[in-house]
């Protein structure tokens, strides 16, 4: 399958500044498939060393950390000389030989010919622990599970991607029912590359739902596995939580809602742990749209969001049949997974930082906000075809705001300060400005 991150490691490589490479991702996201993918289209060789359980490394990392002197026992470990111009080395796990996240500012500083990426599912974890951190030696990139323009090219509908990215309305709406199915089997399936894998093997949503259940429970296992007991069962509560919080009307995380009593001082570590790891999304609340964004975050209030839609069906045990025919029980959980699909959708195919407003003394809510160069952008989620912006309205007017987002089921419409989206459109978000320009 294709992955759009491999543009991104494609111009790593031909950038002349280039330093080491750190790859962020959830456990199960595909992050060793896609660098052996890259090494394979990109190099000549690929030297993919695990670190986990790896003695050897371990070692060798303990000693100096001279590049000369790794690079070498690198080739003897593993067999293949490792040549700095056309090699790709992967240093997967990262998190377990904490040094070799040290040796990178020697790489970058006295050897930055060699190509090298490192990846783990906890190297967030490894980044908030204390270690010599080679602060300004390394560059960054985050892996998630296929969005949903990832998830249709993997489908073979690339015609429909294109008529997306380029924000052809028209032919959107003439395909609007095919694209809405879509939309429905992704809130189901969700963007896990396995689960997508199996999806388009057997099209059996019986098989799919048991993948996603492995996968949850190889989470609960790193927990047990990686943690201490008070803290991984923490984090098993707040885990286990964020179905139930996101289908609440209100949907701002309440520690009481972990457990009767909860406070923050009990699962602040956890809330970080899981967000470190990837596994969820911490969304702030923000006090006004104003410039630049994070200055207005309330620190004590925020959203949790999963790493995966699918993911969040299978917690919730909704069912295919639910998800597909649109059944009572869909309705009454629409809303948390149409909302779970665009925080995706804003974080991996728009790559926007997400916030949200709510009032203080009042109902009043904007599922989320982000910031251009510019401006602030407000956007309601609507999972059907609603169209009441009564909140979203008054919200712009109070701020005095000329761009607004809608996102529904309905057709691409502009109203003056509000643009109308379909939800399977979330990536034209970044054309939004553009687009209400052309229309005025």
């Amino acid at each position: 399958m294709e992955r759009s991150q491999l543009v991104a490691l494609t111009d790593w490589k031909a950038d002349p500044g280039r330093k080491p490479l750190i790859l962020r991702g959830a456990r199960q996201v595909g992050k060793t498939w896609l660098l052996k993918e890259f090494g394979a289209r990109c190099y000549s060789q690929t030297v993919y060393v695990r670190l986990e359980d790896n003695a050897v490394m371990e070692q060798l990392f303990a000693g100096s950390l001279e590049p000369r002197r790794l690079v070498e026992g690198i080739s003897a470990a593993t067999g293949q000389h490792l040549a700095a111009a056309d090699t790709l080395l992967i240093l997967d796990e990262a998190q377990a030989v904490p040094r070799a996240l040290t040796a990178m500012k020697y790489f970058s500083e006295d050897a930055p010919e060699y190509h090298i990426v490192l990846a783990g599912s906890l190297l967030g974890i490894a980044l908030h622990s204390g270690i010599s951190f080679p602060v300004g030696k390394v560059s960054f990139l985050d892996l998630y599970p296929l969005s949903f323009t990832e998830f249709l090219t993997s489908l073979g509908e690339d015609a429909l991607v294109g008529f997306i990215k380029r924000g052809d309305f028209e032919m959107l709406a003439a395909f609007r029912e095919r694209l809405t199915d879509y939309l429905r089997l992704y809130y189901y399936v969700g963007g896990m590359p396995e689960v997508v894998q199996s999806y388009l093997d057997h099209r059996d949503f019986t098989r799919t739902r048991a993948i996603q259940q492995d996968i949850l429970q190889a989470y609960e296992h790193d927990f047990s596995k990686h943690l201490g007991t008070s803290t991984a069962q923490r984090c098993r509560e707040v885990w286990a939580s964020v179905p139930r919080q996101l289908s609440k009307e209100n949907k701002k995380f309440t520690f009481g809602a972990v457990r009767p009593g909860g406070r923050g001082r009990h699962y602040d570590e956890a809330i970080q742990i899981l967000a470190d790891c990837g596994l969820v999304t911490k969304v702030m609340r923000v006090g006004k749209p104003g410039i630049p964004l994070t200055s207005y975050e309330d620190s004590a209030a925020f959203k949790l969001f999963m790493v995966d839609t699918g993911l969040l069906a299978a917690m919730s045990d909704v069912p295919s049949e639910a998800i597909m025919a649109g059944s009572t029980l869909f309705e009454e959980f629409k809303g948390a997974l149409a909302e779970q699909y665009v925080c995706q959708q804003l974080i991996a195919d728009c790559k926007l930082r997400p916030g949200y407003w709510s009032a203080d003394r009042s109902s009043g809510e904007v599922d989320f906000l982000y910031q251009t160069s510019s401006e602030v952008v407000p956007v309601e989620v609507k999972a059907t075809v609603n169209l009441k912006s009564k909140s979203l309205a008054s919200f712009c007017k109070t701020y005095s705001l000329q761009n607004a987002i809608r996102l529904s089921l309905a057709d691409y419409k502009q109203q003056d300060w509000l643009t109308n989206l379909p939800l399977y459109a979330v990536a034209c978000l970044p054309l939004s400005k553009g687009l209400a320009a052309e229309a005025q």
